[in-house]
């Protein structure tokens, strides 16, 4: 009896074991099959929008096979490689070949992302210098591309300008390659393709607090802005929060900074980087 079940508990441990074998190849090969994608749609100049139009899917089914979390038919897999002018074949056989580039070299920047308030750049910057790494602020680095302030952007060229500067000078920073710290604006979960590319070449972190939380510390550095002349602010702050929750989930990590220390986060975040 006793060699029975050890025989049964052993068969089980061993299903078990290539069932997670085959988990992992399939997550390998989802990860390889949108790096495919992505390539051949970026030798191709083809933005999201246009490989969705051209091969009949959606913009929100390209972020997510980018993202390597497509769970593609072979139809469907046909149709998107069919627009980048290959054949689905191809297509898996170059996800099925070994990276040359790891992992961690490929993904180089921690990206952070958040609402205002969240402390991406307070936190950024202490986590940079940590690291011995530059820190961004992709803003900051739109403000100097356009030269002339955020404000002045959308008020003369309106927010789909904004959005395509924001892209392009996301994209430029991550084909630079180099290791950096970056914080992003709190709506670039909002735009589709540009949070595709975030995520597919970036380690994302959500800086997760509390509405309260945001609150206080805009209050805190002395921007009274968004609550002057509106009296249900807070309210709005708390329908933002959960209306952008399910996006930022969408990060490689979530980190909630509710009651700990910027030492404590931002050791943390340090540890997310290759040595």
């Amino acid at each position: 009896m006793a060699i029975t079940q050890y025989s049964a508990s052993k068969t089980a441990g061993a299903r078990t074991s290539a069932s997670k074998s085959a988990g992992d190849r399939r997550a390998r090969l989802l990860e390889g099959l949108g790096a495919a994608v992505r390539a051949l749609r970026t030798e191709r100049a083809l933005t999201l929008r246009a490989l969705a139009k051209v091969a009949s899917v959606s913009e929100r089914f390209l972020v997510q096979l980018e993202a390597g979390e497509g769970n593609i038919s072979v139809a469907r897999l046909e149709d998107v490689a069919e627009a980048l002018g290959t054949t689905g074949a191809e297509l898996l056989a170059q996800a099925s070949r070994p990276h040359t580039k790891s992992s961690s070299s490929s993904r180089a920047v921690l990206a952070l992302v958040g609402l205002r308030g969240a402390g991406k750049s307070s936190i950024g910057a202490a986590v940079a210098r940590r690291l011995g790494l530059p820190f961004i602020e992709l803003d900051e680095a739109i403000v100097r591309e356009a030269q002339m302030t955020l404000p002045s952007i959308f008020e003369i060229h309106g927010e789909a300008y904004y959005r395509q500067m924001e892209r392009d000078v996301l994209r430029r920073l991550l084909d630079s390659s180099k290791p950096a710290v970056l914080a992003t604006g709190g709506s670039i979960v909002t735009d589709a393709e540009t949070w595709g590319l975030l995520r597919s070449r970036a380690r994302t972190v959500w800086l997760k607090a509390t509405p309260r939380e945001h609150w206080d510390r805009v209050v805190a550095q002395g921007d009274v802005r968004p609550m002057r002349g509106r009296p249900r602010a807070m309210n709005e702050l708390r329908q933002l929060l959960t209306s952008r929750t399910p996006l930022y989930e969408q990060a490689d990590v979530t980190v909630d900074t509710s009651g700990r220390t910027v030492t404590d986060v931002v050791e943390r975040l340090a540890s997310m980087m290759p040595a």
